[in-house]
């Protein structure tokens, strides 16, 4: 037994990455380290939102209607009065909880799903592989304001809804990692000793799967904070008066000409959080692809 599991080890390491080398190109990638940056600002922002000296992002002030940036206002203030840099700092703990808690989600069911459809094949596979490309059939942005739209307006459910809506791609990236692995030596060498089912998938199968799914689920929040914001633009997320990025942009589409900065720090923070994970997403992909030695 001994010899054989330091055989199954020793088949397994071209597989995986030392990670003091994975982290070791990983901080040598200038663009994944300043996406890496990026993120940490909108996380250290979003974190500290209740403890740093800003206005409360709900309340109206009608002396102060649409005010352009200024001194006491540094972003300027909204068509009821409100503090710009409050409700955007605020703004981003929905957007970035959102795209967090979808990709969670989506984890949670399709990493499972696809493995067990790679590793057991047969009839299991085909009805896991038919049901996901039914729902791969459908745009993704559609699909999640579909569910939105019937599950009802509210952040919690349009995360559920985007949660559900990116599932496909995670059963589809897993199973196929699932099928690769499963026909690795080592795997055959586990079944050959006697190891059972749940062990083999333990030990092998969930930890070689893992990178490709952490590269996608990285990129696979920048896409949730895009659907978060459209549903809330569409008023399918989070329900005013509590402030969202692409609530925001909704009110803003009506006062272009008045006051443009109100739809500008929205779309920029939307545009910088997004690249920021694309950008820490390509440099984990890189970091994780043993042809990149």
């Amino acid at each position: 037994m001994t010899e054989a599991a330091t055989h199954n080890a020793t088949a397994a390491a071209p597989i995986r990455k030392p990670r003091s080398r994975v982290w070791g190109k990983l901080l040598a990638h200038r663009s994944a380290m300043f996406g890496a940056a990026l993120v940490s600002v909108f996380i250290l922002l979003a974190l500290a939102a209740p403890i740093l000296p800003l206005a409360d992002p709900a309340a109206a002030d009608w002396a102060a209607i649409r005010q352009p940036p200024s001194a006491a206002h540094w972003f300027g203030t909204d068509e009821l009065g409100r503090d710009q840099l409050s409700r955007m700092i605020w703004g981003a703990r929905a957007s970035l909880m959102a795209g967090v808690v979808s990709v969670a989600i989506a984890i949670a069911i399709g990493v499972p799903l696809g493995v067990i459809a790679g590793y057991f094949g047969g009839w299991t596979d085909a009805i896991i592989s038919r049901c996901t490309e039914a729902l791969l059939a459908m745009p993704f942005l559609i699909l999640a304001i579909a569910l939105a739209a019937f599950l009802g307006p509210s952040l919690t459910n349009a995360m559920i809804a985007i949660g559900i809506a990116a599932t496909p791609v995670f059963i589809r990236l897993t199973r196929g990692q699932a099928i690769n692995v499963t026909a690795e030596d080592y795997v055959e060498s586990a079944h050959a000793i006697g190891l059972s089912t749940p062990v083999i998938l333990r030990r092998y199968i969930f930890p070689n799967v893992l990178p490709p799914v952490l590269v996608q689920a990285t990129l696979t929040v920048a896409s949730a904070i895009i659907a978060e914001a459209s549903l809330s633009f569409l008023g399918l997320g989070q329900q005013p008066p509590a402030p969202s990025w692409g609530a925001m942009l909704n009110v803003a589409k009506g006062f272009m000409a008045q006051a443009p900065w109100m739809a500008v720090w929205p779309g920029i923070a939307i545009f910088l959080v997004v690249l920021g994970f694309n950008l820490l997403g390509d440099g984990l992909r890189d970091a994780l692809d043993p042809r990149e030695d």
